[in-house]
């Protein structure tokens, strides 16, 4: 009897700890950190309001807002509630959207967005559309427009997450996206709603050759069919494409290795570039991006575990580099980041204090 009561006794000791160890954390809820905020998979654009907004991976795509991206602000998620066609489409999904894009274009800004799960290419890219950034303006109302495209596990040797939207001289709007399994894609999108694609999707940047990828990609689909649930993505470690235009060069940035490990991340952001929006991209030592090549512009140093899923913006003839950057001194927590981007006499990128 005695055992018993002194088992029991530990028991509910063992249990009240655990309930005092968990009590401060609820009573002191996450802390926003105004000048070094969180943001994983940042993108940017300045709104009609005169300030910026980031949009990045979160529950309903996570906002932040700045007047000057030094100091910022929560807002509101943009989407307000998990699109139904999304959770038809991709099982699992439960509205933790990754990897945004905004840009503007016919009168609205157009919100792309991921809808995936972890490790799987069971995925899907959609659009939301709005008239002003600005959520003080009577216009404010995001409208979900639906699905752009869609990968099917088994079936597409492509990843359909990290859309980035790029218009040519011509006015036709392209989405590159793309995560491992066989790299990085290009899609032309019809004029009339930038959404319906009018192209197959096409290869632009891959680590491995085109080969070793596809003996990886029909070893996972075959292993898939034979009962197990899961698709390997295989060892082609490339995401996060965005396409910059500046002075005559479309520069095709994309994330090498991996993300989203904290103090194990090891994201690596990498560069090529070309006259033309379909490429062939190609590095600072001539190598062809579909084969492997890519300057690496930033990556783990003495600050930061990793740097990646990045993005690129003109402002007032400034040009601006913001990605997300795994910091050393934080426990490996994601964090914006924003540099200048500045270009040599030959148009390559000159980084400096990274």
């Amino acid at each position: 009897m005695l055992k018993q009561f002194v088992a029991i006794s530990l028991l509910l000791l063992s249990a009240f700890s655990a309930v005092a160890q968990d009590a401060p954390q609820k009573r002191h809820p996450f802390q926003f950190d105004a000048t070094l905020p969180n943001a994983h998979d940042p993108v940017m654009a300045r709104g009609e309001d005169g300030r910026y907004y980031c949009f990045m991976t979160g529950m309903d795509v996570g906002v932040i807002s700045s007047a000057d991206m030094h100091e910022w602000r929560m807002e509101k998620p943009a989407l307000p509630s998990v699109p139904q066609w999304a959770k038809d489409t991709v099982p699992g999904y439960n509205g933790h959207t990754w990897a945004p894009d905004i840009s503007y274009h016919n009168g609205f800004w157009h919100l792309y967005y991921s809808c995936s799960t972890f490790g799987k290419n069971g995925s899907a890219i959609g659009l939301a559309v709005n008239k002003t950034l600005d959520p003080s303006s009577p216009d404010f109302k995001w409208e979900d427009k639906g699905m752009v495209i869609a990968s099917h596990r088994g079936r597409d040797v492509f990843n359909a997450i990290d859309p980035n939207l790029i218009v040519d001289k011509k006015g036709r709007p392209f989405l590159t996206f793309g995560s491992f399994w066989d790299g990085i894609q290009l899609v032309e999108l019809s004029k009339s709603d930038f959404q319906t694609p009018i192209s197959k999707p096409r290869t632009i940047a891959r680590r491995l050759s085109r080969r070793q990828s596809l003996d990886a990609l029909n070893d996972s689909v075959n292993f898939t069919r034979e009962g197990d649930n899961v698709i390997e993505a295989g060892d082609n470690a490339i995401e996060a494409p965005f396409i910059f235009y500046h002075k005559g060069y479309y520069y095709l940035f994309v994330s090498f290795d991996y993300c989203c490990r904290g103090e194990k991340s090891t994201y690596k952001t990498v560069y090529g570039r070309s006259k033309k929006i379909g490429g062939p991209y190609v590095d600072q030592s001539g190598k062809p991006m579909e084969k492997g090549g890519g300057t690496i512009l930033y990556g783990p140093n003495e600050t930061f575990f990793g740097v990646g899923h990045c993005s690129a913006y003109e402002f007032d003839g400034k040009c601006y580099f913001i990605s997300h950057a795994y910091h050393k001194d934080k426990r490996g927590a994601a964090k914006l980041f924003i540099r200048p981007l500045e270009f040599d006499k030959d148009g390559w990128i000159i980084v400096e204090g990274k």
